[in-house]
């Protein structure tokens, strides 16, 4: 029960309650535990709307690096809300949600880390991770789709919206519905 309010907690921090609800899917993946790699600063995670000016690898452990290192940044208090932005799938269309809980203090204590990563293809892989809140894991061994988009690895909407719907009572917000 106590894993249940903080993963509660959590979503609510990633997720903040400004989303207005209009469809019920939910989405979730599958875990095939492959390889992980250390986490440092994002790679790409450029601001800008354009592509950035090199594109990330697409096969082998450089490609595992990257999506480790950009799945960590998006779910870290420390990256800004335009970085995040940059860092999801289809970011446009979660900019309000992700801006709205920019400020928020428990947002600021959420982290994620890579467990693995499977790479089905070079424009798709599964990531096994876990999300904290400070130290305490919030939710555990959770299946996560990554994609490749315009030259950046990114946390896939599908993932980013199975959090919000959490967060949301089991509804998806209707952002969700647009994307993907």
């Amino acid at each position: 029960m106590r894993y249940l309010a903080l993963g509660l907690a959590l979503a609510a921090a990633i997720g903040v309650s400004s989303c207005s609800s209009s469809s019920n899917s939910t989405a979730t993946g599958s875990s095939s535990p492959s390889s992980s790699a250390p986490s440092s600063a994002p790679t790409s995670a450029a601001p800008s709307s354009g592509a950035p000016s090199s594109a990330e690898p697409t096969a082998g452990s450089a490609a595992t690096a990257a999506i480790t290192t950009n799945w960590e940044a998006f779910f870290s208090g420390s990256t800004t809300a335009t970085q995040k932005i940059a860092l999801v799938q289809n970011g446009q269309l979660f900019a309000t949600i992700i801006n709205n809980q920019a400020g928020s203090s428990l947002s600021k204590s959420v982290t994620a880390k890579v467990l693995s990563v499977t790479l089905k293809s070079g424009t798709a892989a599964t990531v096994t991770y876990n999300l904290l809140l400070g130290s305490t894991p919030a939710l555990s061994n959770q299946a996560g789709a990554a994609v490749y988009e315009n030259g950046v690895w990114k946390v896939g909407d599908v993932s980013f919206c199975a959090l919000l719907t959490l967060e949301n009572g089991g509804t998806a917000p209707a952002v969700c519905t647009s994307a993907g």
